[in-house]
């Protein structure tokens, strides 16, 4: 199974050397590795033409957001399997994808997802918040669920059948795309009870309570466009889940 991993970055010179080695680490030999710069202006060019001979493609231009990256990437990739690490976050060990590949094909699954901690950004050692997963059941979303998207995988062909993500959200477009192919689509999915991703703090939704007002509110644009109904309580349940990962 050919696995595609996207990186999308800009401006990403403190942090994507991290991201780039732990991909260029993994013991799977069938990985295509594409990263997506939004014409960064600082050292991260530099430093992805440091490893330009062990990456399959690179892009860098100027693109509308963080989700038109990924949509560059998506459209790139070839692999059977396609996941997203983004320039904050890294694998946390060098069996991530063999361990994921695994799972997929005993599963015979459609996707696949783990667990993901936040780790403080400039020490990478220390844990702050511990996002444990737990396995999906139906109806799952309606009780704010959701997995962690940097530890997502799904089969390319689900992309081309069921979309991409939706520019038209600047911060819950990964929400949208997997309760689109999860709860309303009901691709299957499976469980890797592990942390495989590490993320650094500050990311595009949680950067500011401005951001996360923002994201509340387009989760419930969410459910709308797919033309679905929430709970009474699920947007309120879902930010409040995340309270349990700092315990």
């Amino acid at each position: 199974m050919k696995v595609s991993i996207i990186t999308i970055c800009y401006n990403s010179q403190e942090t994507l050397e991290d991201t780039i080695q732990s991909v260029l680490a993994q013991d799977y030999n069938n990985i295509e590795y594409i990263i997506i710069d939004g014409a960064s202006k600082d050292g991260t060019l530099k430093i992805i033409d440091k490893y330009k001979n062990s990456i399959s493609h690179i892009t860098s231009e100027p693109d509308k957001g963080i989700y038109d990256a990924m949509n560059k990437g998506v459209k790139k990739a070839s692999g059977d399997l396609i996941g997203i690490l983004n320039s904050d976050d890294f694998y946390s060990s060098d069996t991530v994808i063999s361990d994921i590949v695994k799972q997929v094909e005993l599963k015979n699954s459609d996707s696949i997802y783990a667990d993901l901690v936040y780790v403080d950004r400039n020490d990478t050692d220390k844990i702050v918040r511990n996002w444990k997963s737990g396995e999906y059941k139906a109806g799952q979303f309606l009780k704010g669920w959701m997995p962690p998207h940097p530890t997502f995988f799904v089969k390319k062909w689900v992309y081309e059948k069921h979309g991409l993500y939706n520019t038209i959200l600047k911060s819950a477009a990964d929400y949208e795309f997997m309760l689109r192919v999860l709860h309303k689509a009901k691709i299957s999915t499976c469980y890797l009870p592990e942390v495989i991703t590490k993320m650094r703090l500050g990311g595009e939704s949680n950067v500011s309570l401005k951001n996360r007002i923002r994201a509340n509110k387009e989760d419930r644009t969410a459910w709308k466009m797919n033309g679905i109904k929430p709970g009474i309580f699920t947007l309120i349940r879902k930010p409040l889940s995340k309270l349990k990962q700092l315990f």
